[in-house]
């Protein structure tokens, strides 16, 4: 297993599993139904076909033998707002592959930062990540999990509220082990 795929395996474990910031990533998670996929390459056009095809074969794929995507990007997108570009032009090519509604996509940056708050702030580890990655989803899996799920508006303030406790030196540590 390449460097890339065991440091996301260990951020999924320690902070978005264990910190339980994703109550629906347990099971995909612990049951090997995660497909990593790593992108060395820096060019974006490769990475736009990449992850169109990486779309489609999840869209293609019984839930039980892929249920999510990670497409880490350990060269791609190091600067936060090119990464939001891209981000909008992947949300794009999913309409463009008519799989709106089918597949989206959510996003994690090692230096994710929600609009308003200060780079340090707790809350933006909500979404920081080893490496530039974009998370694809089946639409329907999430819908099903939200149905089982009580108060699903209400985890992202329930994870702000989780890291501001933790803090900063607390998720840290917690990276570092």
């Amino acid at each position: 297993m390449n460097k890339e795929i065991e440091a996301t395996k260990r951020w999924l474990e320690k902070i978005v599993v264990g910190l339980n910031l994703c109550p629906f990533a347990r099971l995909p998670f612990a049951t090997g139904r995660v497909r990593y996929v790593v992108y060395e390459g820096t060019d974006i056009i490769p990475l736009a076909k990449l992850m169109v095809r990486e779309a489609l074969y999840l869209s293609q794929t019984p839930a039980e033998e892929a249920e999510t995507t990670l497409l880490i990007l350990p060269n791609a997108l190091p600067d936060f707002l090119d990464y939001l570009d891209f981000l909008e032009e992947s949300e794009w090519l999913i309409r463009e592959n008519s799989l709106e509604g089918v597949i989206q996509v959510a996003s994690f940056h090692p230096d994710y930062q929600f609009e308003g708050t200060q780079p340090e702030a707790p809350e933006n580890y909500t979404n920081r990540s080893p490496y530039p990655m974009l998370h694809l989803l089946r639409e329907e899996s999430v819908g099903q999990a939200l149905e089982n799920y009580p108060d699903p508006e209400k985890i992202p303030e329930r994870n702000i509220e989780k890291m501001r406790r933790l803090g900063i030196q607390g998720i840290k540590r917690l990276l570092r082990e």
